[in-house]
């Protein structure tokens, strides 16, 4: 016996994964973190009609979860007042992404997304050996126009946008992507992750019909609704693509605690108000901190602020590193030009007043070193 028998495509692949977690980190240096802000979670919570309903659901744990989400979907429909046959419900963005990469990405397949955009999308189609072409950000914003013409250009399959943006927090009016549409090559879709759009403006969801063939669009409970842990994610597209999900999805993905939690959510968007105007309070918060120490807050449509450090991004990572030696939880774009920044998550007061006394000796010992 020599082993296991590993695909060559396999064997090519580094054993890593996009982000380090906290947790792993905590583990690293032997203590918790003071304040969890970078992984854009809501320290806010799920409603308590949410937690309510898990809890009743708790009960019922032995049985799995329904694997049409019956339920959720047609209160999703609902909710966007399209047909429940525009909605796969999947183990959040993430396992969405997985799902559409496996039905559309094979070896050498093209793909577009922004130089530093969410790795996840990359992770993905580099595990079913796509061919990934990046297009730089204009203006710390994805380049819509760019993105297109690269897509013309090597024949792409999937364009990756972001609306609102991660890690920039930056953002499109949603008219302007419909308008974009004119220039997608026959044969490509958008894949339109809008994770954080019940955080930005009015104008900022894409104005797209659910049965427009040409775009796919992502949605979470995991930002505002407050439910990362439970892992609920949707996309609504034309119902033909759609379906074709339920060949390759794990019908049994979605547990029943994290159905009814979802469901429950949905339906109070009274706490959703609530923590929309707790995030923006943040925001504000987190830009005064920065400007009080000489930085520059970039505007934000989300629940995190990307802050840029005025240097480079070996400076910004002196910054981050100094931070979360004090047990400041942050994280930093990975591409240059936005790694000259720090992106910081929404928090409490105390996150926020942990954060505030940190940032001074953070950009001491960035500054001497």
């Amino acid at each position: 016996m020599t082993g296991t028998r590993y695909t060559p495509l396999t064997q090519s692949l580094p054993a890593t994964v996009p982000f380090v977690g906290p947790e792993t980190q905590e583990r690293q240096r032997g203590a918790p973190f003071v304040a969890r802000l970078g992984a854009n979670e809501s320290v806010f919570g799920p409603s308590p009609r949410a937690i309510e309903a898990m809890r009743q659901a708790a009960d019922g744990i032995w049985m799995y979860g329904d694997p049409e989400n019956h339920d959720l979907r047609h209160a999703l429909a609902d909710h966007h007042g399209i047909s429940p046959d525009n909605i796969v419900v999947g183990e959040g963005i993430d396992g969405l992404l997985g799902y559409l990469v496996r039905l559309i990405v094979g070896p050498g397949d093209a793909v577009v997304t922004s130089d530093g955009a969410y790795p996840t999308f990359n992770y993905h189609v580099a595990g079913y050996g796509g061919a990934i072409h990046k297009v730089p950000y204009t203006n710390d914003h994805e380049d819509l126009a760019a993105m297109f013409a690269k897509a013309a250009e090597v024949g792409a399959k999937l364009v990756y946008l972001a609306n609102p943006d991660n890690p920039m927090g930056s953002w499109h009016r949603g008219s302007d992507i419909v308008a974009a549409l004119d220039d997608l090559p026959d044969g490509c879709l958008l894949v339109l992750d809008e994770a954080y759009v019940e955080c930005a403006p009015d104008g900022t969801a894409a104005p797209v019909a659910a049965d427009d063939p040409r775009v796919i669009r992502m949605r979470t409970f995991s930002k505002v609704y407050g439910m990362a842990g439970a892992r609920v994610g949707y996309a609504i597209g034309a119902p033909g693509l759609i379906s074709a999900f339920n060949k390759v999805r794990n019908h049994f993905g979605m547990n029943r605690m994290a159905q009814a939690g979802a469901l429950a959510a949905l339906l109070d968007q009274d706490w959703l108000a609530q923590v929309q105007t707790q995030i923006a309070s943040a925001r504000d918060r987190i830009g005064a901190i920065a400007r009080d120490n000489g930085l520059s807050p970039l505007p934000s449509a989300t629940n995190f602020v990307a802050i840029d450090c005025g240097r480079n991004g070996a400076f910004a990572k002196a910054v981050l590193d100094a931070l979360v030696a004090q047990g400041i939880f942050v994280r930093m774009p990975f591409a240059a030009p936005q790694n000259r920044c720090i992106r910081v998550s929404c928090g409490t007061e105390a996150d926020l007043n942990a954060f505030a006394a940190a940032l001074p000796q953070a950009l001491a010992a960035a500054r001497s070193a």
